[in-house]
């Protein structure tokens, strides 16, 4: 997960301008990244299907302060005690990601997770447009790029993002399907949205991501289906990354993703 550095800055008039887009999301975006490797939680994740049946459960404490090997750890799984099969997926899981990361340091990359790119690496924050504001935080609505875009078609996506304007820090993050679109040749998904929830854990730092949400139906040569996904964040400890060790920031727009 990504870090960066950043400044506190506070709006001085009630208004934003044009020229304020651009540098209000990209402070709220700096202030995430800043602390996103630096907390230590409990994920409690929910997969269901399109009638409501859940068809998977977990409970996975995540530190990236241990060695990748050792930073999932299972707690439970639909309902259990993790099995040494667990253990093992949610090892190569860490194994896996410490892999991407020193990959990434080594060639220079911002890029820890492969070719998957995720929301916030396709966020185009410069051509952003005020979609509402009230007195207390404004919402943008940010376009997404086209170049090297292999994941979420511009023109089918619309994304929002609430800003609070005094602490320039994220409350919401959403991106809904505007419209059918056809995936591979037989798969056709019908609607789709997902969101992240930001709140302070701590008052000294930025908000933290603290629900991730997706809902989408879809048709399989015409059979219907669908999923939904919800992951909450809880018991946040404050961490130094591992991979401090290197001295390297990487991955500088990875965590803005579900």
């Amino acid at each position: 997960m990504p870090r960066a550095f950043c400044i506190l800055i506070f709006v001085c008039s009630a208004l934003v301008s044009r020229s304020e887009v651009p540098a209000l999301l990209g402070d709220a975006l700096q202030h995430t990244l800043r602390d996103t490797d630096r907390w230590a939680y409990t994920q409690t994740s929910v997969e269901q299907d399109g009638k409501g049946k859940v068809i998977k459960r977990s409970v996975v404490r995540f530190d990236p302060s241990k060695p990748y090997a050792e930073q999932y750890t299972p707690l439970l799984i639909d309902g259990r005690e993790p099995d040494a099969g667990d253990l093992r997926k949610y090892r190569r899981r860490g194994e896996k990601r410490g892999e991407r990361i020193e990959k990434a340091e080594r060639e220079g990359s911002d890029s820890t997770e492969g070719n998957r790119q995720s929301l916030g690496e396709l966020m185009d924050l410069e051509r952003a447009t005020l979609a509402s504001e009230d007195e207390k935080t404004i919402t943008f609505e940010v376009p997404l790029k086209k170049e090297g875009n292999k994941r979420l078609p511009p023109e089918k996506f619309r994304v929002l993002a609430r800003v609070d304007k005094t602490t320039r820090t994220f409350e919401r993050i959403e991106a809904t399907l505007r419209e059918p679109m056809r995936a591979v040749l037989v798969v056709k998904i019908k609607s789709g949205e997902g969101s992240i929830d930001f709140a302070r854990v701590d008052p000294k730092f930025a908000p933290a991501p603290v629900a991730l949400r997706g809902t989408g139906l879809y048709s399989i040569l015409f059979v219907p289906g669908g999923r939904s996904y919800e992951a909450t964040h809880t018991e946040f400890k404050r961490v130094k990354p591992y991979g401090d060790r290197f001295g390297v920031q990487i991955g500088t727009m990875k965590t803005i993703d579900f």
